[in-house]
C-alpha cells in the first residue's frame, strides 16, 4: 500500500477522534485494517467513560479486532491512529503481532518514539513492526489542540 492509500483510513480514525471529543475524551481515534485494506474495527479513547487507565484508542481497536477475528494474533494487519502511541500501546501492538503502525500527530510529551522508546524494533523482543509517522499531522494535532484549548477555557 502507498502512503496516500492510508489517507482514507486516517479519515476514519479522525471520525473516531471526533466521537471521543463529543464524549469529552481526549480525541484520539484508531482503525485496524487487514492486508487487503478491509476495516476490521474502529475505536476511540474511553478512559473517562469507562474509568479505565488502559482505555486508549489503540488498545480498544486491538481488543475489538481480536474479538471480531477470534484471534489475538493480528499478523498482517495495520493499525492507523491519530496520535503517536504511548509505551503501553506500543507494547500491546507487539503482543498483538501487528505488521505496521501508521500514526498522525507526534506526541513529544507521551509518544513512545518521541521519548526515545523504539520498542517496536527491539531485537530482544519476539516481534517487530514497521512505522510511518506524521500522516495528516496537522489535521490530527488540530483536533487535540482544540480539545485542550476548550478544556483550559472551561477551567478558568
Amino acid at each position: 500500500m502507498k502512503l496516500t492509500d492510508y489517507d482514507y483510513y486516517m479519515k476514519l480514525a479522525l471520525e473516531e477522534a471526533e466521537k471521543a471529543y463529543q464524549e469529552n475524551e481526549v480525541p484520539v481515534g484508531a482503525v485496524l485494517i487487514d492486508g487487503s485494506g478491509k476495516v476490521i474495527a474502529k475505536a476511540h479513547n474511553n478512559k473517562e467513560k469507562e474509568y479505565n487507565p488502559c482505555g486508549h484508542a489503540e488498545i480498544e481497536v486491538l481488543k475489538k479486532s481480536a474479538s471480531e477475528l477470534k484471534n489475538w494474533r493480528l499478523n498482517g494487519h495495520t493499525l492507523v491512529v491519530t496520535l503517536e502511541p504511548c509505551v503501553m500501546c506500543m507494547g500491546a501492538m507487539i503482543q498483538a503481532r501487528i505488521e505496521k503502525l501508521v500514526f498522525g500527530a507526534y506526541d513529544p510529551k507521551g509518544g513512545a518514539l518521541s521519548l526515545g522508546y523504539d520498542i517496536h524494533n527491539n531485537s530482544k523482543l519476539n516481534h517487530k513492526f514497521s512505522i510511518v509517522g506524521g500522516l495528516a499531522h496537522y489535521r490530527c494535532s488540530k483536533i487535540l489542540s482544540q480539545f485542550f484549548k476548550q478544556r483550559r477555557g472551561s477551567n478558568r
